[in-house]
């Protein structure tokens, strides 16, 4: 992947919306996108019904729908940025479906979201699931650029943490992150346990890889997976000022639950830099 020809960004009423539209407006740009869209995907709700009602209003069917003031605080929001210029931008909503459902569907034709990560303490966001994330990475398989609820994000990818493990997932993570990559000052690799692709026991197949795409990247490889490994890939993040980490996010459904891996579980309660994850 050369760049990010489509971007998708997700919308709600949470006044971090701002951050992820900033973000995705930064990234548009600089990778040569055609459109940006911004998407509104909430729970809809049942309106209540004005306190004069006749009796031909009462036969009339209520049907869910999005909370008007969301609405507005979103389309202001979107409204002021296409204001200021580039890059292209196009208003969209999920008006009746489930907003996991819709938002997977629409990022089938785009080369990457822009997501948000669950704030438990935000009122505004009652109207998106708490598995909103994983469940729209999950269902679309495409990568997700997750941006964290606290904190500003300036510049991402400039020195990226990629956490490795020879599997389908992080091998997508790895290939939606690749335009990011690219311009990366600093890349390094993190993995945990055998590699069967590695030449020699200095480098291995990730390295390699990423040297075909012209990424130079330093590595470091531990032979045992440790038991909170998502709190030490955060810690590795921290430790090397790392601007953006790269992983795959496990999990599968069973009867109509979400059941996440423990990494991908604890990064996304936990995440403390912008995070790009595929499934």
């Amino acid at each position: 992947m050369d760049g990010y020809q489509s971007i998708l960004v997700h919308l709600d009423a949470s006044p971090r919306c701002a951050e992820r539209l900033a973000m995705a407006r930064r990234i548009a740009p600089a990778h040569g996108a055609a459109t940006l869209i911004a998407l509104l995907a909430v729970e809809p709700r049942l309106l209540p019904l004005p306190l004069r009602v006749d009796v031909e209003a009462l036969a009339v069917p209520i049907v869910p729908q999005i909370d008007p003031e969301h609405r507005d605080f979103a389309r202001t929001l979107f409204n002021g940025a296409l204001a200021s210029g580039d890059p292209a931008m196009t208003w969209a909503e999920v008006p009746g479906d489930p907003p996991v459902w819709g938002t997977a569907q629409a990022s089938l034709y785009v080369d990457l979201m822009v997501l948000g990560q669950h704030d438990p303490e935000e009122p505004r966001t009652r109207d998106v699931p708490r598995d909103f994330v994983e469940s729209v990475v999950m269902e679309s398989g495409k990568p997700a650029l997750v941006i964290p609820y606290v904190g500003r994000y300036p510049a991402v990818g400039q020195n990226v943490l990629i956490a490795w493990k020879p599997t389908r997932e992080c091998a997508r993570a790895v290939a939606g992150a690749l335009p990011l990559i690219r311009r990366a000052k600093r890349v390094h690799v993190v993995s945990w346990g055998p590699d069967n692709y590695g030449p020699a026991e200095t480098t291995f197949g990730i390295v390699r890889a990423l040297r075909w795409h012209g990424v130079e990247a330093s590595a470091n490889r531990y032979p045992d997976e440790p038991s909170e490994l998502g709190e030490l890939l955060l810690s590795h993040a921290a430790d090397q000022a790392s601007d953006l980490l790269v992983m795959g996010c496990y999990g599968h459904h069973r009867i109509h639950e979400l059941l996440l891996g423990g990494v991908t579980r604890t990064v996304l309660r936990s995440m403390t830099l912008p995070v790009l994850m595929a499934h």
